[in-house]
């Protein structure tokens, strides 16, 4: 081969990595296409009311339980594993406090409360961990087993919704950012008074949990388990350390979900987050977080989470009724398998050539 045709070849060989590189960051990120399409689609139906910035805030506002679901789910996918009992913590660690606050100890502050949702949640995502991680038992059915176990126990302790509870319990889930004490008129200034505690908070976590995952040895280390196990313990990666800290993290976030969602409600019903589960597995898998582990941003998840939030609140504001919603969850859930499934072929055949 002559020189000027291995330069060319070396050309051609540079364009073609280029060309690979920019594929897999497309596939990788293919969930923005999706989110601006499904916006411009209902901004086409209802153009006054769905792109107002009322709506948008309303649409992040009425999410911020969920995004806590699905990241708790994304982390427990990036270590390859997942959680499903993460409604149910959710649900009983909401139900248990509103109940410590409302009827067992009715002059407990508020802020106690806060505390004790959290740790409820962390309390039970820490038996999860120990058991995956260091009993060795299979995460499907330990999960499975707490999803029952804790959905049955909220409707045991109550069945109808405890209200009302501490205005400084509800406050983090319910209340403006104007409503903080020394920002009132200064928000106003900014612009930001009217915006929800729980939207900066959640998109505080997320951007958080991003930072971590892609700087910090802990996040490095769920992406290493969750790529190869075994090559992560060759590598001395303390495997069922990794998978403690991320199920009891899991199991805050859960217990952080059924304090937004109660301040949201402004109450704790028995069926708060009961059907929140698939909604959480579907928003991280659409936002490309890896069904095997190891691969996935937070960014997507965030993505995947405000696409359902968009397709459900749209449905609504059109007309379609509860019934049909639940349907189209599930094809979106449906959707979302087949999407991972024929993403993850493209890569191989991308990363063969």
């Amino acid at each position: 081969m002559s020189i000027r045709d291995r330069d060319w070849a070396d050309v051609l060989d540079r364009t073609s990595g280029e060309s690979t590189k920019w594929l897999l960051w497309g596939l990788d990120n293919m969930i923005w296409p999706i989110v601006i399409v499904t916006f411009a689609v209902f901004a086409v139906l209802m153009p006054e009311v769905f792109t107002s910035a009322s709506n948008i805030q309303f649409m992040l506002y009425s999410s911020a339980g969920l995004g806590a679901l699905v990241l708790a789910e994304s982390l427990c996918l990036l270590s390859g594993n997942f959680d499903l009992s993460i409604g149910s913590i959710a649900g009983f660690s909401a139900m248990v406090t509103a109940l410590f606050l409302n009827t067992w100890f009715p002059s407990t502050p508020g802020l106690v409360g806060v505390v004790l949702v959290l740790a409820i949640g962390g309390a039970i995502g820490f038996v999860n961990g120990v058991s995956i991680g260091y009993f060795g038992i299979n995460p499907f059915l330990q999960t499975l087993a707490f999803f029952i176990i804790f959905r049955g126990a909220v409707f045991l302790l109550s069945t109808i919704t405890v209200a009302p509870l501490p205005e400084s319990y509800l406050f983090i889930g319910g209340a403006l950012v104007g409503d903080l004490p020394l920002i009132g008129e200064a928000g106003s200034i900014w612009l930001v008074d009217s915006i929800p505690i729980a939207v900066l908070l959640i998109v505080g976590l997320y951007a958080a949990t991003w930072f971590v995952m892609n700087y910090r040895r802990i996040g490095l280390a769920i992406m290493a388990v969750g790529g190869d196990e075994n090559a992560a313990e060759e590598a001395g990666i303390p495997r069922e350390r990794v998978l403690l800290i991320v199920f009891t993290t899991s199991g805050v976030l859960s217990g952080l979900a059924g304090l937004l969602y109660t301040g949201y409600l402004s109450a704790a019903p028995p069926g708060l987050a009961e059907g929140d589960l698939f909604p959480a597995f579907a928003g991280a898998v659409i936002g490309g977080i890896s069904l095997t582990g190891g691969r996935g941003d937070i960014e997507n998840a965030f993505g995947g989470m405000f696409l359902l939030t968009m397709i459900q609140v749209g449905l609504v504001q059109v007309g379609v009724g509860g019934d049909a919603i639940q349907f189209i969850n599930g094809l979106v859930l449906l959707l979302a398998i087949y999407l991972y499934t024929t993403e993850a072929k493209i890569r191989r055949r991308l990363l063969s050539t």
